[in-house]
């Protein structure tokens, strides 16, 4: 089947979504909320495209990340209603974290005025709800939304440590804002009010997984796995893939 995006025509598959199908063609689309692991949440809008099916007489907007291609469509990736979708999105996004650079260049990109940053608290958050899904990826519920309108955030339940957090830190490192912290001092790492202490890798002796997460691994797998670091994990199957081909 052969849609068309942007005046150029491309081969789908039944069932990809519009942002699938730009990403394998290099079609830029911004997205927030999206990952691969986890699929279209539609929830950060930024991916908006305008399209254009059959038997409708007016182009409608719809998010990228969750539009299935199953009939011949149109579809615009940077028409002038997209281009307005996505200025006052950032524009909004920039009063939430106006310091980070993806929607720093967003903004440039589609000339988003700058308006009074509100106060929220963490700050840089931009409620994308990537940190939650990454949380219940793991098998926990640690983290969710707390409170409404501007003062709406992400936070453990009643802001105190919770037997749920095991301090993978997970939402940290999917967070596309950056706005989830964490401190790390030696064998303990500190992260939504709870500090955990941290074990050493068997290989390279660097600190790098607490001992909630790997005795959660344990239970997951049934079975008990090397205290080895992921970098040193590499190196180890590298060097057994290599010896097995020679």
């Amino acid at each position: 089947m052969f849609i068309t995006i942007n005046n150029r025509q491309i081969e789908v598959q039944t069932g990809e979504t519009i942002l699938q199908v730009c990403r394998r063609e290099n079609i830029f689309i911004p997205t927030f909320c999206y990952h691969e692991a986890f699929g279209g949440q539609g929830a950060c809008r930024m991916c908006m495209v305008e399209v254009k099916e059959n038997g409708r007489n007016k182009n409608r907007l719809v998010a990228a990340c969750t539009y299935p291609v199953t009939a011949t469509i149109e579809v615009f990736t940077e028409s002038d209603r997209v281009q307005q979708v996505r200025r006052t999105l950032v524009m909004l996004l920039k009063r939430r974290a106006a310091q980070d650079p993806y929607i720093e260049e967003l903004a440039h990109k589609y000339e988003a005025p700058l308006l009074p940053k509100l106060k929220v608290d963490p700050q840089g958050c931009i409620l994308c709800r990537l940190c939650i899904l990454a949380c219940e990826k793991m098998g926990k519920s640690a983290i969710w939304t707390v409170l409404r309108g501007i003062d709406k955030r992400i936070a453990t339940p009643y802001d105190e440590e919770t037997d749920e957090c095991m301090g993978c830190k997970a939402c940290a490192e999917i967070c596309p804002t950056q706005a989830i912290t964490f401190l790390e001092d030696g064998e303990k790492r500190s992260i939504w009010n709870k500090t955990f202490t941290l074990v050493s890798c068997e290989r390279c002796g660097k600190p790098y997984a607490t001992r909630e997460q790997l005795e959660y691994m344990r239970e997951q797998t049934g079975y008990e796995t090397a205290q080895i670091c992921e970098p040193c994990r590499k190196k180890t199957l590298a060097s057994q893939v290599e010896k097995y081909q020679n």
